[in-house]
This record gives structure tokens, sequence and C-alpha cells, in this order.
């Protein structure tokens, strides 16, 4: 009789420890259990650590709710300016209920690939290339909610979406380069005038500053010198300064202007003695006979002579008195002067 209940008792030892074992389950702690009894959906979902179910009754799922790292695979389209690029992006999702993740779609990976692939797609034909090169944070944003809209009911949540690349034809790359270098060079010569600009001020500031002290202007010619003669060249140059060149020609201009000024003053004194031009005009007059022995005496000649202030201004210039009085360089040819008296 013992021997019975001892084999009894272990029989459903050996029963108890085999319902055990198959309804024991272990939930990992990124886990959650979805629950079918019977091919019905248990309201609750078991959560982490060991549970139990119904052996042969119940079906235990478990749904991974770690974040998904999905890569997208490159599509090719056209951009909103004709422009044939190949994009490929990277999607980051996870499951926010294990229920709907499981009921609603046959499987959520696969849907929120193929959903990521056709909203990639459009976002390439709705934006421009220099959009998909240079404002990706925009475009990223877009994609994101394009593919989270109908994800949230499939119980899944986007994360996340970036654009990892952007294939460019040849023929645009190089074009892309050539503007590129273009703008460089533009803002080379920009950046190159804005220093001519500002030498320039300054060099006009130590203009002002050598002419109130005309000796800094020698110092810094000294200088120059002694940084030519420093590199051992066997030539020595000195530089005119260019206020002797202007000093010289100002004092040319100034001898011409003298000379000028005393031309039209000897012009205007010789119209106004009585043998200028206007004595000429007048009838000479007879001269007077005594007797017939003696010749007639000759009249005082008309000679053009200048006055005494022309002959002044003439010397101050510097002037030839014979380019002034031609009455004086005939006289000087000839070696006599013309003198004439009544008898």
């Amino acid at each position: 009789m013992f021997e019975e209940l001892m084999a009894a008792g272990v029989a459903a030892a050996a029963c108890g420890a085999v319902y055990v074992a198959a309804a024991a389950r272990v939930i990992k702690q990124y886990e959650r259990g979805v629950v079918f009894r019977l091919g019905r959906l248990r309201s609750a979902v078991r959560g982490p650590g060991f549970t139990m179910i119904v052996p042969l009754v119940d079906r235990l799922h478990k749904i991974n709710m770690q974040i998904v790292t999905m890569p997208v695979p490159a599509q090719e389209g056209i951009t909103r300016d004709n422009v044939t690029v190949r994009v490929d992006a990277v999607v980051y999702f996870k499951v926010v209920d294990a229920a709907d993740a499981l009921i609603r779609v046959e499987d959520y990976r696969f849907a929120v690939s193929q959903m990521a692939q056709t909203s990639l797609r459009s976002i390439i034909g709705k934006s421009e290339l220099d959009d998909l090169l240079s404002n990706r944070e925009k475009l990223n944003q877009g994609l994101e909610l394009m593919i989270d809209s109908p994800a949230m009911g499939w119980g899944v949540s986007v994360d996340r979406v970036e654009i990892k690349d952007v294939s460019l034809p040849e023929t645009m790359k190089r074009s892309m380069a050539r503007q590129a270098e273009a703008d460089r060079e533009r803002r080379a010569r920009v950046i190159n005038a804005d220093a001519e600009l500002q030498a320039s001020r300054k060099l006009a500031d130590a203009a002002k500053q050598m002419a109130d002290t005309p000796s800094a202007l020698q110092l810094r010619l000294l200088q120059t010198v002694m940084a030519v003669a420093a590199e051992k060249n066997s030539t020595l140059v000195l530089p005119i300064p260019v206020e002797l060149l202007r000093f010289l020609e100002k004092n040319a201009e100034n001898a011409g202007q003298a000379a000028d000024q005393a031309k039209r003053a000897a012009e205007r004194a010789g119209a106004s003695t009585p043998g200028g031009p206007a004595a000429d005009s007048a009838p000479a007059p007879t001269p007077a006979v005594e007797s017939p022995a003696e010749p007639p005496a000759v009249a005082p000649a008309a000679v053009d002579s200048p006055t005494v202030e022309a002959m002044e201004a003439a010397d101050a210039a510097g002037v030839d008195r014979r380019s002034v009085d031609p009455a004086a360089e005939r006289d000087s040819g000839s070696g006599t002067t013309i003198t004439g008296q009544l008898s």
C-alpha cells in the first residue's frame, strides 16, 4: 500500500513538473508578452520576468520593445529642379504597443520599411537639389512625419529619420565644383580689395603725418636704403623724392606764367605810347625848310618803344628786352641810334 502511494506521489510530482515546465515562461526586460487563449487576445500584456500560461490553451508571443535601426535602400528619383539623384536613409523606430504591433499589421518591420521607401521617393520629388544637400534637417523632419503618421496605428513610433547620402551624376559634380571654385575666387578678390582699401587708408594717414613732419620722410628713405643694403646687393638705388620733382615743375610753371604776364604788359604798354600802332596811322608832320643850301631837317621818327614799366617787368621775369622792344634789337644790330632834330 505504501509503495502504491509512493508511486502515485512520484507520478503526480512528475506531472506537476511537466505542467510547470510547459506553462512557465520568462520574459526579458526589453520584451513584452502578448497571450492568445484559444485564439483570442488576452487584455493583459505580460511584463518582464517569470509568468505562467495554460499549456495547450494559451500561446505567448514576445515583442521586442527596443529601438530598431533599419536602413532604407537607396531610392533614385528626380528632384523638383529636374536633377536625377540617388538617396538612401536610415529609420529609427520602436514598438510602443505590443498588442497593436502584433494584431494590426502582419509584419510591422516590413511595413515600416516599405513606408520609408515610399516617403523617401516622395520627399525627393518635392525637394530641390540645394535642399537635399544643405537643408537636410527640414527634410528629415518631413520624412519622419510622413512615416510616423501611419505607423502610429500599428503600435510603432518612429524615433527619427536621417538621410545618409545623396549621390549625384558626375556631370553635376563637375558643375558644382566649378561653381564652388568661382565663388571662392570671388570671395578671395573681395577680401583682397578690402585689404587694399584698408592699406590705402593707413598709407593716407601716414602721408598726412609725414607732411606735418618732413624729417620723417627722410628717415623713411634712410630705412629703405638700409633694407636694400642689407641684402648684399652691389647696386644701391637712391630714389628721388616726388616733392622735389613737384617743386621743379612748379617753378617752371611760375616762370612761364611770369613771362606771359610780361609779354601782355609789354603789349599793353606799346599800345598806350604815342609811337604805338595808333600813332602810326596819323599823318607825319611836314619838315620845315629855311634855306635851299641846307638839307631839309629830318623829323623825329616814330619809334615803337615800350615804357619803363614794361622793361622792368621783363627784367623781373628774366626775359630778354629785345623780345619786348624790337627797336632795341634793330639798333643793336646796326650799331646806330636814331635821333632827329629840327633846325
